[in-house]
């Protein structure tokens, strides 16, 4: 099962991703622009996730997504990482979110990093 130190270790493997606190806990960015955080108890992890998709994601499977009241108006979904079936799981989440928020010409580097089957 995934666990913090999972989020820290495969966010930061991820091109041109920091680490930098705020809100009192630990944000990973990419070229400056947030993609995952680990909320202070550290069971769980927010990404971003296109509000369209967000709903759908937490009917199919509310063990693992679900939507904080204060993000409700953002496109981010919180992960349960004890939910997730394995570490490759947590790296396509996260991957997928890096995507979200990467600039076009870091994403066009990776073609097929974040896409099903990918890097």
């Amino acid at each position: 099962m995934p666990d913090a130190h999972d989020v820290r270790r495969i966010a930061l493997s991820l091109p041109d991703t920091a680490e930098k606190t705020a809100w009192s806990m630990p944000t990973f960015r990419v070229a400056g622009k947030m993609f995952a955080t680990l909320p202070e108890d550290e069971t769980s992890c927010a990404v971003r996730c296109p509000k369209e998709d967000r709903d759908e994601l937490v009917l199919a499977e509310p063990e693992k997504f679900w939507i904080a009241g204060h993000e409700a108006t953002f496109a981010w979904i919180r992960v349960r990482l004890d939910a997730l079936d394995d570490e490759d799981e947590l790296r396509d989440i996260l991957a997928d979110s890096w995507r979200q928020a990467a600039p076009a010409q870091l994403r066009e580097s990776h073609p097929r990093l974040g896409v099903a089957g990918g890097e």
